[in-house]
């Protein structure tokens, strides 16, 4: 009986199948890959030109690092890229490119917040909680939700407590499988630079280089100094008054020196104001810096008032290091809530700006966004 040829068998059919499904699958994913990673670079090319911004390299650099992990969580199948902390001075356009990514994803699981503003809202959880067996656990379940990916601005570390937690909080984050992204004008090595405790906080410094992409973003132009290209930007079209005469207080609608103090609910205590009404407050810098206010305190009021005074502005290196941290600590709270702000003081602003609180810088440059409104003496 002759030989019949040999048939290719039944399991080399279902390979061939298999190869072809997958090569389909496979080549789909890498699609989509490509496709959200190209969406993040047009995004950021089109924000640029409309702002009439040219790129860095350092900051072209981070954009396609951003391109990638926007290729990871969104492919098949979705994966955690590997989180990405920025870095480097003030104005070089970190702020910016944190909030462009976040405003490219095509998702709603994401969450951008000033660290402040989160870390108050992490205190506070945990002492509600404070009976659960996982405080912070419950804390991040109620402020996080099922987020996916989470932006912090201004990361920044001073305080030993603080750190400690930020720790903690690093760690949930990563096992929660949370993609971070952080800005801070500190690379990890100089966060808590205070020599007594920096050596405890070695383990925070090697977590985030271990499980982050570490960047700097440089540049030789201070993008906040240059002319003002955010008019949409609230906190820019406020003002800084000095001397801050009778005629200039009049001109502007500002209360008179010396008005007398009225009490101000603030949560479960009372502050002192110079003004209340509507969507209006003002203070004295001693109302809001010489007082033990905080981070919260700031956040409830941002909460209920969009124009601000603050008024007598003292030579800021006359004052405690606490109060100078206060004013930081209120500056970067108004910033970040986009909150218009009249600054009084007698002296220019770069005069009463000195100081040696670490983040003073920042405030500066912040602050120098300002329209300034002097009065020849």
């Amino acid at each position: 009986m002759p030989a019949r040829p040999p048939e290719r068998s039944r399991l080399t059919h279902r390979w061939s199948a298999l190869r072809r499904l997958f090569g389909k699958r496979s080549s789909t994913a890498a699609g989509q890959c490509a496709a959200s990673a190209q969406s993040v670079r047009d995004y950021f090319r089109q924000k640029a030109h409309g702002q009439g911004y040219t790129l860095s390299h350092s900051q072209q650099r981070v954009i396609d690092c951003m391109a990638q992990q926007a290729g990871l969580l969104f492919g098949t199948p979705a994966q955690t890229p590997p989180s990405l902390y920025l870095h480097g001075a003030v104005g070089r356009g970190k702020s910016w490119l944190l909030d462009g990514f976040f405003e490219a994803l095509p998702i709603a699981q994401k969450r951008r917040l000033h660290f402040h503003g989160f870390f108050a809202q992490l205190h506070q959880g945990m002492f509600e909680h404070r009976d659960c067996d996982d405080a912070l656990a419950v804390t991040l379940d109620a402020l996080l939700l099922d987020c996916r990916v989470l932006c912090f601005d201004e990361f920044h570390v001073h305080d030993i407590g603080d750190a400690m937690l930020i720790t903690r909080l690093f760690k949930a984050l990563f096992k929660r499988g949370i993609l971070l992204l952080v800005t801070s004008n500190y690379p990890p090595e100089g966060l808590l630079p205070n020599p007594l405790y920096h050596a405890r906080f070695k383990p925070v410094i090697d977590l985030i280089n271990a499980r982050m992409q570490v960047m700097e973003v440089g540049g030789p132009h201070d993008y906040r100094s240059q002319a003002r290209r955010h008019a949409h930007q609230v906190f820019t079209q406020g003002y800084y008054v000095w001397p801050a005469t009778p005629a200039q207080r009049q001109a502007l609608k500002l209360p008179p020196l010396g008005t007398t103090p009225l009490s101000l609910a603030v949560g479960s205590r009372h502050l002192q104001a110079r003004l209340c009404e509507d969507r209006r407050v003002g203070f004295t810098f001693n109302d809001l810096c010489e007082q033990p206010t905080a981070v919260m305190d700031y956040l409830e009021l941002c909460r209920r008032f969009d124009h601000w005074i603050i008024d007598e502005l003292p030579e800021l290196g006359e004052c405690s290091i606490a109060a100078q941290q206060r004013f930081i600590n209120l500056i970067d709270v108004l910033y970040d809530q986009d909150k218009h702000l009249t600054l009084l003081g007698q002296l220019p602003l770069r005069e009463s700006l000195g100081g040696q609180a670490i983040d003073l810088a920042r405030t500066r440059s912040r602050l120098g966004q300002l329209r300034e409104v002097h009065e020849p003496g």
